[in-house]
This record gives C-alpha cells, structure tokens and sequence, in this order.
C-alpha cells in the first residue's frame, strides 16, 4: 500500500466518523463523547483538506467547546482543544497569532493534565507546547505557507522548495494530530462496536 492509498483509506475512515458523529448529534445532542469523537475527525481531516484546514480546524474548536459546556471537566474533550489550537498555530503564518494559538493550547493541555495528572500523554503535550513556538518559526521561515499563485509556473526549483514545505506542513500537522486521530477512532470503535448480552 503506497502513501496515496493509506491517505485515501485515512480520508475514508475519518469522513466515516464524521458522518456518524453528525448522525449521532441529530439524535442526541448532549453526547460529549460524540462531539468529541467528531472534533477529532475534523482535526485529521484537516490535514487532507487543501482549500482552507483552518476553516475545520475552527470546526472542530467549536465541536469540543459545545462538549465543554455539557461537561466542563471532560479531560479527553479539553486535551483535544489544546491539539487543535496547536494546529490552528502553525497553519497561522502570522507571530502574534500564532502565539497567541499556542498560549491557549498551552491552557488547555495544562487543564487536562490538572484533571488527569497521571495522564503521559497530557504531560508530554505540555512540554511540546512550549517547544511549538520556536517551531513554528522555523516552519514559516523555511516557507511553511508560502503557495505559488495559481498559473505563475514555479521554475523547478521553486516548485521543489515548494514541495518540500508542503511535505514539511503535512508532517507538522500529521504528527499534531495523530494523537487525535487515535483518540477518535478508538472513540468510534468503542461507540460503534457490536455489543453481546452477557451470557
């Protein structure tokens, strides 16, 4: 299986979710597992999306603050807020902005490690957030961002350097996110697992 097939299966699979989670929602708004469950999809699904990621990054956002205000103390739902203004950061070429995505990741991973301090992956969050920024520069200084305008023919190697930031967005993002994308899908194979009446 090459990379374009793990990445079409990848794309499948979270669209999945994302159906079922807006499914659910129809059914039962009040479900935080749900909201959370689809906030995840849309996070991975960013990644593939090349019109606008941020457009569902900021979905996402909003999907876990509704899950926030049906349970505030909801660790999975707080960490997965953190990821995602993490990943909001770094597609924000802009510093200030960025920064100011960072210190509300920052927030939220330190929120979730208050409600689950045992949790090592809350932990480590939190020690990569602080490391994030100088990345993030290091990011848009090589030309994280940087497209050529539609038609302007790249000479080839612009388009190389092109390519290479674009590799370099996908593997920032993919690495950001993954953690998510594992928390989603055991979401999504937990709530759709067949169940068997005790015996």
């Amino acid at each position: 299986m090459d990379n374009n097939d793990a990445e079409f299966d990848a794309i499948i699979m979270f669209e999945q979710i994302r159906k079922v989670s807006e499914a659910t929602y129809l059914k039962n708004p009040l479900d935080a597992d749900n909201l959370t469950r689809w906030a995840g999809a849309l996070l991975e699904l960013a990644q593939f999306h090349n019109e606008d990621p941020k457009l569902t990054v900021q979905e996402a956002i909003s999907k876990l603050e509704e899950a926030l205000l049906i349970d505030p103390k909801k660790h999975p739902a707080i960490w997965c807020l953190g990821n995602a203004y993490t990943t909001l950061a770094f597609l924000t070429p802009e510093e200030t902005e960025a920064k100011y995505n960072f210190d509300l990741a920052a927030h939220f991973f330190q929120v979730a490690v208050d409600e689950q301090p045992e949790n090592e992956t809350y932990q480590k969050s939190l020690e990569m957030t602080a490391k994030a920024p100088l990345l993030h520069a290091e990011v848009h200084r090589q030309g994280f961002g940087q497209q050529p305008l539609s038609g302007a023919g790249p000479s080839g190697a612009s388009r190389s350097k092109d390519v290479k930031s674009s590799e370099l967005k996908y593997d920032v993002m993919g690495w950001v996110i993954l953690a998510v994308g594992v928390v989603a899908w055991v979401g999504y194979a937990k709530a759709t697992a067949p169940t068997s009446a005790p015996r």
